[in-house]
């Protein structure tokens, strides 16, 4: 099967349905033990504006499927179109620690081409937008886990892409502020109309957050089962409607890691 990645002016009418295309993409990488397939025949659709999940065991591809939508790697096999360019969120916050916030966002803006005249005022509405208004001037280690990753989002959003690829990136918090910073997200997500791909090892938190999730099988990564989540937003976390469809796809992700031998 060919390998194409499709290129910014290509991709612009080829994905125009799609903030990303993803066609039979497959992904192996070679070690002492020989190549190893990490993700097998992968054909997944984001539509414009949608919210999808990319849930599944650890070690299942999720972050490997996320930088190959990203650019990052090439697949083995297959095809990946994004319309344009998207933005990419860790897990770790990735800030530079001798930059303030608004220095973090305003290099995101140079990187993109906004004039030097125009970033500051740019990096100041991006701050809002996250809530953390007047954070413009404050270093990294005076700022909390959870004001670091708004600071990462306010970054991410400055790249003024229309897909976020966002790779577990409130997974090192704690209950309380992950919670606050899904309805941030879910506020962002409304207002901006962005098309977000999330990866996630929590259930709780796929459905919360998605409109769509999609559960990848173990090892090597293959699209077991979608759901899509009828849930009106705002929704909580423990919320009945949302315990009861992240029971229904819990079993399932256990029916994928005992029947291929994972603890």
């Amino acid at each position: 099967m060919a390998t194409t990645l499709a290129t910014a002016a290509e991709g612009a009418v080829a994905a125009a349905a799609h903030a990303a295309r993803i066609e039979h993409v497959s992904k192996s990488f070679s070690g002492p033990a020989g190549s190893q397939l990490v993700l097998d025949d992968i054909s997944l659709d984001v539509a414009p504006g949608e919210f999808v999940t990319i849930l599944g065991a650890s070690g299942c591809g999720k972050s490997t499927l996320l930088n190959l939508v990203a650019g990052l790697d090439r697949p083995t096999a297959g095809s990946i179109e994004t319309a344009g360019r998207p933005a990419l969120m860790f897990q770790e916050h990735a800030l530079f620690p001798w930059l303030t916030a608004g220095k973090n966002i305003e290099l995101a803006l140079r990187l993109r081409g906004v004039p030097k005249s125009d970033r500051k005022a740019e990096a100041e509405r991006l701050l809002e937008l996250v809530r953390l208004g007047g954070a413009y001037g404050k270093r990294v280690h005076e700022l909390s886990g959870g004001m670091r990753q708004r600071v990462a989002m306010a970054r991410a959003l400055a790249q003024d892409s229309r897909l976020l690829l966002m790779d577990e990136p409130f997974a090192a918090l704690d209950a309380i502020t992950r919670d606050v910073l899904h309805g941030e997200l879910t506020r962002i997500w409304e207002e901006t109309s962005l098309s977000v791909l999330f990866v996630t090892h929590n259930v709780r938190e796929a459905v919360r957050l998605a409109q769509r999730v999609v559960l990848l099988s173990s090892r090597p990564g293959r699209v077991a089962k979608e759901w899509t989540v009828g849930i009106p937003q705002p929704r909580r976390i423990e919320d009945a409607d949302v315990a009861e469809l992240s029971l229904e796809i819990t079993e399932h992700l256990r029916g994928e890691i005992r029947r291929h031998g994972q603890h």
